[in-house]
């Protein structure tokens, strides 16, 4: 049976000195450190041999900046599928990552009502729902080779804790998705048969200033 593995990456460090919670906002580039992140994937996909197909990237410019480089690499256009956006989020446009104290204030309770939807954005079944779609038309261009999505840490969370039939409920400090990591999601036929994670710009990511909880090696800034 042909196997095809869909690479689904997350974008490199972004240059947000303020701490916006940036989401959907258009702009927010890579900083150095994040354009040397992309390159480090590419360097490791083309290292394992990796036969990419397929290049497909969220439209925000930080998942295109960071599929780049894989796509030089192999000779292929970025594709772009709107399904690997990041989630929407009602915080979106504050600087919640450089002051914290704004998720505790009073203004801010409402928004906690249900934390199993969740109730502050987008439902997390309507995220893996396109994420999966993602990942589906993907299975279909590469079918019997690989394919990159580049895509972003709570889309790609909730996609693996989906994957795994796992509850897709989850605090932000819980994801494990670090800046430039792919969760590989391997296939024979259409059937998910494996799951792989790689941090290939490990050492570089313990120089960043993640600008999301989570498990990472990147400090978070306050």
């Amino acid at each position: 049976m042909e196997t095809t593995t869909i690479h689904v990456m997350r974008h490199g460090e972004v240059d947000n000195p303020a701490g916006v919670l940036y989401g959907r906002l258009p702009g927010f580039a890579l900083t150095e450190l994040g354009v040397a992140m992309a390159h480090r994937a590419a360097e490791y996909l083309t290292g394992i041999g990796a036969d990419i197909a397929d290049v497909t990237a969220s439209p925000l410019l930080r998942a295109r900046m960071t599929a780049a480089p894989t796509a030089r690499a192999y000779g292929l256009d970025i594709g772009s599928d709107a399904r690997l956006i990041e989630a929407d989020n009602v915080f979106e446009g504050m600087a919640i990552n450089a002051d914290r104290s704004i998720l505790v204030r009073p203004c801010a309770w409402r928004n906690y009502g249900n934390p199993f939807k969740p109730s502050w954005g987008e439902p997390y079944a309507d995220i893996a729902s396109r994420m999966s779609a993602a990942v589906s038309a993907a299975l279909r261009r590469a079918r019997g080779r690989e394919a990159l999505l580049v895509s972003h840490q709570n889309p790609i969370t909730t996609l693996t804790r989906f994957a795994r039939r796992q509850s897709l409920a989850h605090m932000p400090w819980a994801h494990h998705c670090a800046l430039a990591s792919i969760t590989s999601f391997r296939f024979a036929g259409a059937t998910l048969v494996g799951i792989d994670y790689a941090e290939p710009a490990a050492d570089l990511v313990a120089r960043a200033k993640d600008m999301t909880p989570g498990r990472t090696a990147a400090a978070v800034k306050r």
